[in-house]
Order: structure tokens, then sequence, then C-alpha cells
């Protein structure tokens, strides 16, 4: 397990600023949610009148908070796999194109040597050695609100060159709001609740999302519907938004698109991020085998052992791997002749189902899986490298691609497989287009993907039509899909061309 630690700063009282009535509050919840349901090691708390670290203050004044971040992060204390976490709430400045944490002793007439710049903070924390390190500023308040003068643009941008993963509170030019009726500010509520049972946010882009429904929510319950609140989120490069930061609530959903950021790193000879998305799988998946393989196979690159052939064995070895999802053409299977009475491999989209159906002849199971992932990538036009498909790519799917994926998983499977024999499961239990969290979690236990009410990793599924459910394959595309979930591939198929689509 990675080491977790954190900072929590809320700030009630200033010296020179108009007071707030429940940053302390909030900066107190965070504290301990991240103690007693986040599983941190440590969480650094300072206020007004939090208690004293080893004899030292804690009181968050310029002179303390700048001799943490300059002593606690002078040299690397942590490594890849682990977590640290710096949580903010109070007042914000804007001076001179920097951002700036006002501190309880911050001067509003003098913000340059009596405030401490969000790129000082950046710096610092990235010092730490851990490789996910997460900044939530909360840092726009005044008087009932919190009033950045636009923070954000320079923080946001820091943020985007030091990596660092940067969670804000509103927009720039906006406030971000305390209510009297919840005695906190309307961010950290719907902050905690998205990475507590409410909300189940296993990754950072998942409560990226929660957050930019739920606060404007709680603004039009509690102020109005003229008055907004926008929070946003700096993650930057894009794999960072699939990192898992709730392991509690990760599915196998999670963890696949985590090996999929993961190889196509080692695609691009991203060697550095590739390392840590590996890391994060094996951290996510319990010793994930294809995690190890990963990280050993950078060592090597990295040490320069394959550098006379990197060009060409780098890709050939990751693209080539039966269990890469990315695949661009798994190893040909020898002695496959397809018979007459075959599927016709039929695609609007000039895509090649050859592959596909070689595999899945051969029993394949788990690189058919990945194959299938591929192609319908493919089919849909959609970026192949990203691997993701958008509502947009699902509503434009080609009938006939459908079918001939899902008619070469039921023949070849004997129709214990495909795509129509689970959406006919998730019919018998109910299921439509609307989400219903209580149904898909039945189809979860159905098909085998759910065992004692949790979701199962990738990796401990069963490739084989042998003791495994109906249903239980394909499932790769699932974790690709626009909210990772299968109802939204079954129903956004026109029902115009549904019935030939599908397999009755």
């Amino acid at each position: 397990m990675g080491k977790n630690l954190a900072i929590s700063i809320g700030i009630n009282k200033y010296d020179f600023l108009q007071p707030l009535k429940y940053a302390k509050r909030d900066a107190e919840l965070m504290q301990e949610f991240l103690r007693n349901q986040g599983g941190f090691d440590k969480v650094l708390f300072f206020s007004e009148n939090s208690p004293d670290i080893k004899g030292k203050s804690t009181r968050p004044s310029f002179i303390n908070l700048k001799r943490v971040l300059r002593t606690m992060f002078e040299k690397p204390f942590m490594r890849d796999g682990d977590n640290f976490w710096f949580f903010f709430s109070g007042h914000g400045r804007r001076h001179n194109g920097y951002d700036y944490l006002m501190p309880c002793d911050g001067d509003p007439e003098d913000i340059e040597h009596t405030a401490i710049p969000i790129n000082f903070v950046t710096e610092r924390l990235r010092r730490c050695g851990a490789d996910n390190v997460i900044l939530i500023l909360d840092a726009c308040r005044d008087q009932g609100s919190k009033s950045g003068e636009g923070i954000g643009n320079q923080a946001a941008e820091v943020a985007r060159q030091k990596g660092v993963i940067t969670f804000f509170s509103c927009s720039p030019n906006e406030l971000s709001y305390e209510i009297e009726d919840l005695q906190q500010g309307i961010f950290t509520k719907a902050l905690l609740e998205g990475l507590g049972v409410q909300g189940k946010c296993a990754t950072v882009e998942r409560l990226d999302h929660y957050l930019n429904s739920r606060v404007p929510e709680l603004i039009r319950q509690y102020k109005s519907q003229k008055v907004r609140q926008t929070p946003y989120i700096i993650a930057e490069p894009i794999a960072k938004s699939h990192l898992i930061i709730c392991p509690q609530y990760a599915s196998v959903h999670d963890v696949a698109i985590l090996q999929r950021d993961a190889y196509q790193a080692e695609l691009n000879k991203e060697y550095e991020l590739a390392e840590q998305l590996w890391t994060r799988v094996l951290a996510a998946s319990f010793g994930d085998i294809d995690a190890i393989k990963g990280i050993k196979r950078i060592a090597l690159l990295q040490r320069g052992n394959e550098a006379s052939s990197q060009d060409n064995s780098v890709s050939t070895s990751v693209a080539n791997k039966s269990d890469s999802p990315l695949s661009p053409k798994s190893t040909p299977v020898a002695n496959t002749t397809p018979s007459e009475a075959d599927v016709p491999l039929k695609s609007d989209r000039g895509v090649d189902y050859t592959n596909l159906r070689d595999l899945l002849a051969a029993r394949r199971w788990k690189e058919a899986d990945k194959e299938t992932l591929r192609v319908i990538l493919k089919a849909a036009g959609s970026d192949e490298e990203q691997g993701w498909l958008s509502i947009e790519d699902l509503e434009k799917f080609p009938c006939e691609d459908l079918r001939t994926i899902d008619q070469l998983w039921v023949k070849y499977s004997n129709r214990h497989f495909g795509f129509s024999v689970q959406k006919h499961i998730y019919q018998s239990l109910g299921g439509t287009t609307q989400k219903d969290e209580e149904i898909w979690e039945s189809f979860g236990d159905k098909v085998g993907w759910r065992k004692n009410d949790k979701w199962l990793y990738y990796n401990d599924l069963t490739f084989s039509e042998k003791n495994t459910a109906p249903g239980h394959l394909p499932v790769a595309v699932v974790g690709a899909m626009a909210g990772g979930r299968l109802e939204s591939w079954w129903f956004w198929c026109s029902e115009l061309c549904w019935w030939s689509c599908w397999l009755e």
C-alpha cells in the first residue's frame, strides 16, 4: 500500500480581512474524512486554534505556512504510488498577474510580502516525491462568499506545467459561497459527498463530473437561479484524470482504463508517465501481473538495454502484447480456417474483423475482448489513442458493425457470450434506458462482474466459456463508454435499426 499524507488549512479569523464563518469547519471535516474514510496515514491541520505539532505552532500565519512548505518539502520523502493532498479553505487574492493564498496575517495592502504564492505551494508540493499530488483550493471567499478577484488563471497554468492535479472551488471571477443552513461551504460539502458514500467517486474524472453537477444544484437550492459557482479541475496529462483516488469505490472498469493509459504511454515512449500509471494499476489491483511486467519492461528500456532497437521493439512488444487493450493487431492464430457458414464480416466503416473472428474461433477470449474494444473504437471513428467512446460516438455507431461484432461473439461462444446475450439479461432484470444503480448491480452479479457486493478487477474475471455466467463477455468496452455503463451502448442504437442489429 502507498503512503497517504495531507495538509488541511482552514482560516476563519484574519487580522486584516473580513472573517469567514465556515472555512475552519470545512478544513476540519476534510481532515476527518481523510483520516477516517480516506485511509490517510497523517493529516496536518492548520487553523487559528489548532493544537501545536511537536511544540510548533499550527496557526496558519505567513511565517508558519512558509516554514512548513520550506522545511517539510526540502527533500523527497515519498515515492511513486504515494499520495499527497493539500486542502486550503480561506481567502485568496490575485496581484500583478499572480495568484496568492492569504494566511491569517496576510495584508491585502502588501500581498507580495505577506501572502503565499500558489506557484510556490505547487513547486514545494512537487518536491515530496509522490507521483499523485492533489491541490484543492476553496480560496475565493469574502463576507459569506469567498472573493478571489480572478484567482485561478495563473494557478491553473502552474498546475499544467507542474503536473499537479488541482481542484478549484469556482471559476475565475466567480465567488465560492458559504451557507448558513449548511454551516459549511458549498464546494466542500459537494467535495466530501463525492468522495464519500453518496458520490462514490473512485477517480479524479468522476469527482470532477460530480462537482460540476452537485455544486450548481446546491447553489440553486440555497442561493438563487442567477448565482453562479462553477468548480473546475486541471489534470494534465489527460491520463491523470483517470487516476484512482478512492480505491474502495474502484471497479474493474476503472483499472482497465488505467491499464490502457499505461500501455499508451509506453507506445508514446513516455516512460516516466507509464511507470507511474503501472504503479497505480499495481496499487489498485493488488498485484496485477500486467503492471508488474510493465514496470520491469520500462526499467529495461530506461537503462538503455534496448537502445539499438528501441523504435521498433517498444511498439512491437507492447502493441502485439496479448493483454494490451490498444493492440492494433494481436498475434495471428494458426490453423484457423473459418467455414463457409461463417458470419459475414460486414462493416459500414471499412473495419477488418478478420482478427476478431480468428481470436474468437480459437477461443482466445481475453485477446478477443481487447480486440473487440479496438475495432469498436475504429468503427465509431473515435480516437483509438484516447480510448474513449463519447455519447456522440455511440449515437452514430453503425448498426452493420454492431451486428457483425455481436454475431461473431454469439457464434463462437455457442450463444454464451455477446452484447445481445447481455442485453437480454439486462432487460430481464427490468433494465431500461434509464440508469438504475440497483438493476445495474444486479446485472453485474448475474454476469459475474461482481462478487460479494463488489465489482471485480479486470484480471479477476474469467476468460473462458467454462464455469462462467452467460453474458460474462465482452467486457473491456464497458470502461471506454460514456459513463462507463453498458446500457449506454445497448440503447444508444436507435430503435429503427435495433432489430436488424441484434440476434433474438
